[in-house]
């Protein structure tokens, strides 16, 4: 019977692997290191490209460079690894729907989330295989990760229920707030998922751009693993998806570190050395945050000329103030409804 982990274990775990990360930079590899972080920067860009086909179908005629598109792709990813609880998608959000002429908050959300689909069908391929390896822990086992955030929900069940459930009530809560007009609102939608409802054009110019976008990434790991002295190799690769799939599911920390952390330590445990793979759990964290964090913040600079994260609080309120002032001259009838939404 193994105790309940604490969290001040977790944390402990996590700041070791740190240590050992430091501890062994004149180890990594630094040409397979560069070729990971390029090949990253190829798989958000082809993201972002997806993203545009998606947002140029649910508004075809606005005019809108590909440009700010992926500026604010790149802000929401690099800010997701240093803020907590996803936090970078609401940077993206705002930024996309100030750049779209005449678009709402409703239908660019709603857009986003058409990119879930690829994901979920490449998840599912992937967590398949992590736990045919035999190496992957099973749910049950979460509790015994030194993670914090996964095993406190994964001993914690009828809490873990408790907290979706909120979640869900607070996303319908949401819904209802955020559009004064309920028919406008689930118009927009609708309008967002516009190109799932040409199944050609999804697959075409959202999801096999996004397969593309998914094998640089798959390049990106195999080179990370090479870089950290892991050894890049398919079934690695699919072990740290795997790992990547589940730690998005329990997004309370900046780009998953701990949960990320304790699991790549399990599942490598077999092929490499302890420190080594403790070294690779922070070290591929640390590579990717910080990289992604520098191309998003220089985005905002040079694609928004935003300079700091108070301003882009700034102009949310003062584009939510926009967005209200125009609600409140709609007439009665409910014509131009879509500004509240």
């Amino acid at each position: 019977m193994h105790p309940p982990l604490a969290a001040g274990d977790s944390f402990t775990s996590f700041f070791d692997a740190i240590d050992k990360f430091f501890a062994s930079l004149a180890a990594v590899r630094w040409g397979p290191l560069l070729l990971a972080l390029a090949a990253f920067f190829v798989y958000l860009t082809l993201r972002a490209r997806a993203s545009y086909n998606i947002l140029r179908a649910a508004y075809p005629d606005s005019q809108f460079p590909f440009l700010v598109i992926w500026g604010s792709y790149w802000a929401g990813y690099g800010f997701n690894n240093v803020i907590p609880a996803r936090g970078g998608d609401v940077i993206r959000l705002f930024l996309t729907k100030t750049s779209i002429p005449a678009s709402s908050y409703s239908a660019v959300a709603a857009a986003f989330a058409v990119e879930a689909g690829f994901d979920l069908s490449i998840a599912v391929v992937v967590l398949t295989f992590a736990f045919t390896q035999g190496v992957f822990p099973k749910p049950p086992d979460f509790s015994k990760l030194n993670a914090f955030d996964l095993s406190y929900f994964a001993q914690h069940p009828q809490f873990a229920l408790f907290t979706i459930t909120f979640l869900a009530i607070a996303a319908i809560a949401l819904t209802a707030l955020l559009s004064a007009r309920a028919k406008a609102f689930w118009a927009r939608v609708r309008q967002g998922l516009t190109i799932i409802f040409d199944r050609r054009r999804y697959f075409q110019q959202v999801w096999l751009v996004q397969l593309c976008g998914w094998f640089f990434r798959f390049t990106a790991f195999w080179f990370l693993l090479e870089a950290f002295n892991i050894g890049g190799s398919v079934r690695n690769v699919l072990l740290v998806l795997g790992v990547n799939a589940v730690a998005a599911v329990v997004p309370f920390t900046p780009g998953g570190a701990g949960v990320q952390q304790a699991l790549l330590v399990k599942v490598f445990a077999t092929t490499a050395a302890a420190d080594v793979v403790a070294a690779y759990s922070v070290g591929q964290q640390v590579a990717i945050a910080a990289f992604s964090f520098a191309v998003g913040f220089s985005a905002l600079v040079f694609v928004f000329k935003i300079r700091s994260f108070k301003e882009v609080i700034r102009r949310g309120r003062e584009d939510r103030a926009a967005d209200k002032e125009a609600a409140r001259s709609v007439p009665p009838d409910g014509a131009g409804a879509e500004a509240a939404s």
